[in-house]
């Protein structure tokens, strides 16, 4: 077996580090003594199985570098006549191939510029499927949307079943109907997929922010197809809920996807998210842990993480894990809006409008960067932006709760806009009874206006379908401005059960308490002295024990 042969076995087998050792020493050799080594197409092959050993390795540069000799060694020994090129340029090892083996390790070190232009020099004619959805990825990161609808195309063309890239047609506008057009050739008959016109339909919906009829789609796709407990579609289906501001259902779905495959990490940053709102902390820290032992080459697992600290009041560390993630994918939308809240909390303002806006440019159709800009602008006494940016919502979103409540929230802060914020918010209450954001701030409005009877009456509405620790809370409030003690502390109660450290549930109790003549709440309604002091706190965990010796050091996004 001569020694090609011996380095294709190994390549074939493997054995990468034993290839790069070997390669090394026989690529020097044919260096020194040319005409006793290995013939012009043997060199370039073994470059090329050197190179791909380098790739395999994590040596991305010397990879790049090892392939490029290939190239420029193939086209000195062309031109020489020594060797024909279809000699060298065999199946696997072709000229399209080497170009697109470094285009990979451009990426890797996110040379985006210099993959794309690697890719662009291969002649239309010449790309494979696999040439056009690497263009693809890199146009739209470009921001370059008809030469990536394009690419798109090119490989449904080839690859009618290509399912990311009919995701990614969807997302860049392209009709629901011509994309099913270019699905039309699927050898055979494929009897099995009948669930597969649904499913493009499914997300043209979703892309198109229908979110109504893309749930619908999903749903039926999961409770009446073979498709059931399939962990993608539990997933789809928690974004779409997520997406159209349905955060109970989306934990549920998102939480399902989650407990069928844990190794799987799609929506478990969105997962985070929903659970730090809703501050459940163990099963926070266990979603974190079991991320961070999934992969740390996807952006999901650091986002996790970034929740984590974020609740744990670990500040410096969420803003370190959620660099992480943007450096991982510039384009990660959750880890931009998750860095971009941090540092609102760190009262860096402009640099968490300039990731809100980032995340916006990425995302417009998402809630989240609106509400960070005008949160961020309010911090800032710009008053004139946070109106722009919510009337600018409202108009992008539609006239959703969520936008609509964002738009008055802003309005409400102005005397002479407050009637105005004020009908925003009873036309998102008429669009959704149930939206506590546009519920809590119509109370804030009743309580300036001691319409207290009105506030009670709503928030009754309220915590008959649905109860929070806030929710409680402000009835208690309100019962106790209508002198109604009895009423007030078994709100107050309850609303500590739900959140045993809500400070204002806390006062409450405390002032009823001190006052005389009061009723005294019953025992189960009693709160330890010690919950005050440990509010906010969260023991270090093994989890954070892990991450104890990561530099936290960054740059800016």
């Amino acid at each position: 077996m001569c020694l090609l042969e011996q380095i294709k076995h190994l390549h074939d087998n493997g054995l990468h580090s034993n290839l790069i050792t070997l390669g090394s020493l026989v690529l020097t050799v044919a260096e020194n003594q040319p005409e006793n080594s290995l013939l012009p197409a043997a060199r370039y092959q073994t470059l090329v199985y050197v190179g791909r050993s380098l790739h395999s390795q994590g040596e991305f540069r010397r990879a790049e570098a090892t392939f490029k000799e290939a190239l420029q060694y193939a086209k000195a020994t062309a031109k020489t006549k020594i060797a024909k090129t279809s000699d060298m340029f065999k199946e696997g090892l072709t000229e399209i191939d080497v170009k697109y083996a470094m285009a990979e390790c451009n990426m890797s070190v996110r040379q985006y510029t210099q993959a794309l232009t690697l890719l662009e020099s291969i002649p239309q004619r010449h790309r494979t499927p696999k040439v056009n959805m690497k263009l693809g990825h890199l146009y739209q990161q470009g921001g370059m949307e008809r030469p990536a609808i394009t690419a798109y195309k090119e490989v449904l063309k080839e690859c009618p079943l290509a399912l990311e890239a009919v995701q990614e047609l969807l997302s860049l506008g392209v009709r629901g109907a011509e994309v099913a057009s270019l699905m039309i050739n699927i050898p055979g008959s494929c009897a099995a997929t009948e669930w597969l016109s649904l499913w493009v339909k499914g997300h043209a919906y979703l892309h198109n922010r229908d979110y109504p009829n893309a749930i619908n789609s999903f749903r039926q796709l999961e409770e009446n197809s073979a498709l059931s407990r399939n962990v993608d579609i539990l997933a789809t289906l928690g974004e779409s809920y997520y997406l159209a501001g349905d955060s109970k259902n989306a934990l549920t779905m998102l939480q399902r996807a989650h407990s069928v495959n844990h190794l799987n990490l799609r929506g478990s940053d969105l997962l985070a998210s929903l659970l730090a709102s809703d501050k459940r902390s163990r099963e926070l820290e266990d979603l974190a842990m079991l991320t961070t032992s999934v992969s740390d080459t996807a952006p999901q697992p650091w986002i996790t993480m970034g929740y984590y600290c974020q609740f744990s009041k670990k500040t410096t560390k969420a803003i370190y894990f959620a660099h992480k993630a943007c450096s991982i994918n510039p384009r990660c939308v959750e880890g931009l809006l998750l860095k971009g809240t941090l540092l609102l909390e760190l009262k860096k303002l402009q640099e968490a409008v300039m990731h809100f806006r980032e995340a916006m440019q990425i995302a417009p159709h998402r809630f989240e960067p609106h509400k960070g800009l005008v949160d961020c602008y309010l911090a800032m006494h710009r008053s004139r932006e946070a109106v722009t940016i919510a009337s600018n919502a409202c108009k992008l979103l539609g006239q959703t709760p969520r936008a609509l409540t964002l738009y008055a929230s802003v309005l409400i802060k102005d005397t002479l806009t407050v009637s105005k914020g004020k009908s925003l918010l009873e036309k998102a209450l008429k669009e959704d009874p149930y939206h506590l954001p546009a519920v809590y701030l119509l109370c804030e409005l009743y309580e300036q206006d001691m319409r207290y009877e009105a506030a009670i009456e709503l928030l009754r509405k309220q915590v008959a379908v649905q109860s929070t620790s806030r929710l409680h809370q402000m009835l208690a409030d309100f019962f106790s401005r209508v002198h109604d003690e009895e009423k007030a502390a078994h709100h107050f109660g309850i609303a500590l059960s739900h959140e045993p450290s809500n400070p204002r549930a806390l006062e409450g109790m405390q002032k009823m308490e001190a006052a005389p003549d009061t009723v005294e709440p019953p025992p189960y309604m009693e709160v330890e002295e010690d919950i005050a002091d440990s509010e906010g706190e969260v023991e270090e965990s093994d989890l954070e024990a892990v991450w104890s010796d990561v530099d936290f050091s960054f740059g800016g996004q």
